[in-house]
């Protein structure tokens, strides 16, 4: 049995208030396919990441589709099952005074925060799975703690768990170390490779070539909403790839299967 694809976009024009960020747009993502989607500011990733978590749609036409795992319409608690989004648009969202563990909580009503009657739709179940998330991310000592006494990187461990909670077979990581320092960028991406050895399949959203994984191998180029290259690390990442994306000369080296690019000389 041949599965959907993850994200099947086929010529979609894609309009963010009045501006037009994707015309004609055609991506397909699998199912089990690790992705790094990567792109400088003003690109079109943080659209795209729109379109799939349902907050946009495209323009509507016949020959022109979004479907997500072989679905144009999700009830959105429905899609959380299947996939999982961490954002710091998200992040930015919460209130400082509200716990780790009413963030995690939260995923289940996708809300921002767990109050008032929300809190008596959550199950003794569910809060036990979310306390066990905490603690295989080592969050598990900020269950009361409230965000504004966490670190940036206590807080997207926090996030992290959030989308966890429903076990979804795909996490959707946009822009995952922004805020972070060296520290908490190196112990946050770690995580991410420990979860896709888990199985998970992961689709990250950056601007910063160095924060894709060796386990990712699937590059999408994107650059003023064009697709400027779609292939394997070794075929897309290239000198003339990342300048022609980036609109700098640049260079670009490879330790231990990391991609690193610097600018030249000239």
């Amino acid at each position: 049995m041949i599965e959907d694809p993850l994200i099947d976009i086929k010529n979609a024009t894609i309009y963010r208030g009045r501006t037009c960020v994707f015309e004609d747009l055609t991506l397909r993502i699998d199912q089990c396919e690790p992705t790094a989607i990567l792109g400088p500011n003003g690109s079109g990733k943080t659209t795209l990441l729109k379109v799939i978590n349902r907050e946009l749609y495209p323009v509507r036409r016949d020959d022109s589709w979004v479907r997500i795992l072989g679905r144009e319409n999700w009830n959105v608690w429905e899609l959380r099952s299947h996939i999982g989004i961490v954002s710091h648009d998200l992040q930015a969202s919460y209130r400082n005074t509200v716990s780790g563990l009413h963030v995690v909580l939260s995923g289940y009503l996708s809300s921002v925060g767990v109050h008032g009657s929300l809190a008596r739709r959550i199950s003794t179940d569910q809060t036990s799975v979310a306390k066990r998330v905490m603690q295989m991310l080592g969050i598990d000592s900020l269950i009361h703690t409230p965000l504004n006494r966490m670190s940036t990187g206590e807080q997207r461990r926090c996030l992290l768990a959030r989308a966890l909670v429903h076990d979804p077979d795909t996490l959707i990581l946009d822009e995952p170390t922004a805020g972070l320092d060296l520290a908490a960028s190196f112990d946050y991406l770690a995580r991410i490779r420990r979860l896709i050895t888990a199985g998970k399949n992961i689709v990250l959203v950056t601007h910063l070539l160095n924060e894709i994984p060796p386990d990712i191998d699937r590059v999408i180029l994107l650059r003023k909403g064009k697709i400027v290259a779609d292939g394997t690390k070794s075929d897309v990442l290239t000198e003339k790839n990342l300048s022609r994306t980036y609109d700098i000369e640049l260079r670009l080296a490879k330790v231990d299967n990391y991609y690193l690019a610097y600018p030249t000389n000239g």
